[in-house]
Parts: C-alpha cells; structure tokens; sequence
C-alpha cells in the first residue's frame, strides 16, 4: 500500500435492513463500511440488533433490503465473502476434545492433514499463551483458556476479518483487561481486521479505532466515535485523562441511544 492510500474496504453495508418473518423489525438503514486493521466495536442497549449486524456480515442470515458487499462482491454465498472467522459469547469447544485437537477443527474440515499444520497450531497457540495445554481436555482449562483456544481456532485460517460477538463478556474484570491486550497484540501480529461486540464502555473505548453506538426498536447507528488511531494502548492510557474522556463521550453516546425513538 502506497503512503497515504485509503486503506481497502472488507465490508461495507449500505442502508441494510433486516425484517424477520414474524414482521420484527431488527435493523434498520445500517450503514458502515471496516477498512482493513480496524476495530469497529458496536456498542448498544440489549436488543439494539448488534449480534444481527454480526450474522449479516458472516452471510448466516439474508439481509431484507439494502446492499451488503464484502472483497469480493455482493454477499450472495460463501464464495462472495471475505475469509473471516467467528468467535461467538460461549467458546463452543468440543469436550471430547483436546487444546490441539480443537483448534486444528477448522483446518481438518477443509481436508488439511495434522501433520503438515502442526507447526502452524503450534504458533498461534503460543501466540494465545497456551503452548503448555496442547493435550489439556476444555474441562481443565479456565474461561479466559477456553476463549482463548476459541480465538486461536478462528486465527488458524488467517482470516482477514476476525468477528467477535461478546466474546469476554463472562469473564471477571482482570482476565477481560489481558485478553483486550491479547487482542491488541494478535491485531498486529496477524494483521487482522475486527468488529467486535460488547457491552462495556470501557472495553470498547480502549480496542477501538470507531465506535458505532446503536439504539434499539428498530436496530440503527445513531452516532460514530473515532478514537484517535496514534494513542499507545497500555495501562498508561487506560489510566489516563484522554481515554476517560473518551470514556465519557462513549458515554453520553449510549445515553442518548438507551433513550432514543423513532
């Protein structure tokens, strides 16, 4: 990429609406594109239709109107989308299975052998921290462990978009502060490109290059915070002036969408 080119678009959606079969009406004119090395957090009331913007990116639900592209072109199948993983609020690992065995899973389902990735798996779990659980079965293993190998199974196919749906919401406040500079650190050890789910003022503030604030009834955007991109992301900035007024943005944001109407 020459110097100062825009960064590539991965995903844009274009006044996407989303109307359940029942008549619900989930989101509405959603509007964003991520560029790639971003970190897009949504950040919303319960119900405001984050989970779904989520699910129309990943093509496991249509959308109702409006125009969803990712890379490759309008989303009407796998093919047309860009590689991505998911990581969903629960880890969802095989129990019978082990650390290795179960980020290897994606990896087996496309017909790659154990042999010729294991170097690979190796890699990324010790860039997970979990060189020393290979062979530990998920009921040996903490919450933050489990999303952990949840995040190394969705990296080992290099996906250019990584989706995150809540994934440190079950978490106490000290794990959820380590995986965030996990986060931080995996971005830019694989160059990966986040939209990322949650519910905390304080997560969203310190991940993020934008934050889009929804309201709910129906689902819709209703304002954008870019956090300055140049700011060192460490615990000197979680302690420090700039990312409390970022804090209180965010907000007086969440405030007025909380309370917001059509």
């Amino acid at each position: 990429m020459m110097q100062n080119e825009p960064a590539r678009i991965l995903v844009s959606l274009r006044d996407v609406s989303k109307v359940y079969r029942n008549g619900t009406e989930a989101l509405r004119d959603i509007s964003f594109e991520v560029r790639q090395g971003e970190c897009v957090t949504l950040l919303g009331p319960s119900g405001c239709g984050k989970s779904t913007v989520l699910r129309l990116i990943a093509g496991l639900d249509p959308v109702s109107s409006g125009v969803l592209t990712h890379e490759r072109g309008e989303t009407v199948g796998p093919d047309s989308r860009c590689d991505m993983g998911f990581v969903f609020q629960e880890p969802a690992l095989m129990p019978w299975a082990n650390v290795f065995d179960n980020v290897f899973l994606p990896l087996r389902l496309i017909g790659q052998r154990r042999k010729e990735t294991r170097s690979k798996i190796e890699a990324i779990l010790a860039q997970v921290g979990l060189s020393d659980f290979q062979k530990a079965y998920p009921n040996q293993l903490s919450g933050g462990q489990r999303m952990r190998v949840s995040i190394a199974r969705a990296l080992v196919r290099d996906p250019a978009l990584l989706l995150l749906d809540e994934p440190f919401a079950a978490l106490d406040e000290i794990t959820r502060f380590r995986l965030n500079d996990d986060l931080l650190r995996l971005r830019e050890t694989f160059g990966t490109t986040f939209v990322f789910i949650t519910h905390s003022i304080y997560e969203s503030v310190y991940l993020s290059s934008r934050i889009l604030v929804m309201a709910a009834a129906p689902g819709r955007i209703v304002e954008e915070i870019a956090i300055d991109a140049s700011l060192e992301r460490d615990e000197n900035f979680r302690l420090g002036e700039t990312y409390l007024a970022y804090c209180r943005k965010v907000t007086r944001a969440l405030e007025y969408a909380s309370g917001a109407r059509v």
